[in-house]
């Protein structure tokens, strides 16, 4: 198998760094073999302390511990790479960065969130269709090893409804869900699939809680805790309920994102299918818009 050559666009995430040494330290414990890290352009967002707090650190971590070449521009990474992970923190500059590397036609995973507004992300879709351009994005957490098992077993029975919980966190730049929202959102997904009818959220004293209804009547809730760090699902079938622990698995499921990007590198058929994705972006509207209003809010 020819190694495929990666570019990173946005030094300013711990993914980045993850990401980096998985692909290319051959002793890391989770490491995956197809492709490497060779090029990256830092980015950062001046604004954004999250981005320009760590875009140095981790500039330096990748060019002087990893090997690899800093660029100019993402252009230069467009150029001198085979596909393209675009980790930027801040989701305000994907539109942007994407935008400057789709003529290069390199397939391109866009980390979290895809954008900050369902308008946005709609153009990237647009974007990519234009170039003809394979693209992914979502969240690590529905890597989870244990969320995995529970959905591949041969007894699966047909699911009826997810509670998930996890932490929160709010920023200005990054509306309302799309900052940590997002995580909760995307093991929702992925583990009910598309076809949200409608959600309703409630946010007060440091509560925050989603309602989601699917148009065949499954229901989802989201529970945001602001001060307890752990994650997890509970499943529930027809005949029997499963807790699941979303958290589990360390840096594994990193490798388990970096598997399925892999694949759609070289085949150009993304497992998160843009649709799903899209959909995404407009339940988190959905909810953003739910918090404010106290209304349900339909998709």
């Amino acid at each position: 198998m020819v190694e495929l050559k990666l570019g990173l666009i946005g030094l300013d995430t711990s993914h980045c760094k993850v990401f980096s040494k998985i692909l290319n330290d051959s002793n890391d414990p989770n490491h995956i073999s197809g492709g490497r890290v060779i090029a990256a352009f830092p980015g950062g967002s001046p604004d954004f302390k999250a981005s320009a707090t760590r875009v140095d650190g981790y500039t330096a971590d990748l060019r002087d511990g990893l090997g690899v070449h800093i660029a100019e521009s993402p252009e230069e990474v467009a150029m001198s790479c085979d596909a393209i992970l675009l980790t930027s923190v801040d989701g305000r500059v994907h539109l942007e960065q994407f935008a400057k590397i789709a003529p290069y036609g390199k397939p391109v995973f866009i980390d979290k969130p895809l954008a900050i507004s369902l308008k946005e992300a709609q153009t990237i879709a647009q974007i990519a269709e234009l170039h003809g351009i394979p693209w992914m994005s979502g969240s690590v957490r529905r890597y989870a090893d244990a969320l995995n098992a529970a959905l591949n077993r041969e007894n699966n029975s047909n699911i009826t409804g997810v509670d998930c919980y996890g932490p929160i966190e709010f920023t200005p730049t990054q509306p309302g869900y799309y900052w940590y929202g997002i995580h909760l959102v995307d093991v929702l997904y992925r583990i009910l699939g598309t076809g949200c009818r409608s959600v309703t959220a409630f946010s007060e004293n440091g509560h925050e809680t989603v309602t989601a209804v699917w148009k065949d009547g499954r229901i989802g809730t989201l529970r945001g805790n602001l001060h307890n760090g752990t994650h997890g699902t509970l499943i529930h079938r027809e005949k029997v309920s499963e807790y699941v622990d979303t958290a589990a698995d360390g840096l594994r499921k990193y490798a388990n994102l970096l598997q399925d990007i892999l694949h759609m590198f070289r085949t150009g058929e993304p497992r998160i299918i843009p649709h799903e994705t899209l959909e995404i972006i407009r339940f988190i509207e959905a909810v953003n818009e739910s918090r404010d209003s106290g209304k349900t809010i339909s998709l």
